[in-house]
């Protein structure tokens, strides 16, 4: 079995000994994320609407830099400090996600990393969506009468 680090700027770092992500055949593993600046390594704002989008936006880089999107998501598990906080999570999934939407957990948590009031990790599965139909090109020789 053979495994594959995934790793990206735009997502912060791992703050222990984990990986971003991990790749096992089309199957991405990404590690739970809380909202941390990228670029500053800092928690983002006071509010919870602000860590629950930057959450999103650090899955979104980080299934990005494995060749995959959001909507490649079967699983994502949701952990948050005050589950009086799950509409907001939905409000702001919305945003992020189509139908069919991913399987979810959503789990209640004493504490979270750097004090963070919400994490999320998920699994992603790379060419589960339909391919889009190629066009058909024909060149010119191969349609002139003969």
């Amino acid at each position: 079995m053979k495994k594959t680090i995934i790793s990206t700027e735009n997502a912060p770092a791992a703050i222990g000994t984990y990986s971003q992500a991990i790749r096992v055949g089309d199957t991405v593993y990404l590690s739970g994320q809380i909202a941390l600046d990228p670029a500053s390594g800092q928690l983002v704002g006071a509010g919870v609407r602000a860590q629950i989008a930057r959450v999103f936006e650090n899955l979104a880089a980080v299934a990005s830099a494995a060749r995959g999107s959001l909507a490649d998501v079967v699983k994502l598990n949701v952990y948050l400090t005050d589950l009086g906080n799950f509409p907001q999570v939905n409000e702001i999934m919305a945003q992020y996600f189509r139908e069919p939407y991913p399987a979810r957990a959503a789990v209640g948590v004493a504490a979270l990393p750097r004090g963070a009031a919400v994490e999320m990790d998920a699994v992603m599965v790379l060419g589960a969506r339909p391919a889009a139909k190629a066009k058909k090109k024909t060149s010119k020789k191969a349609t002139r009468r003969r």
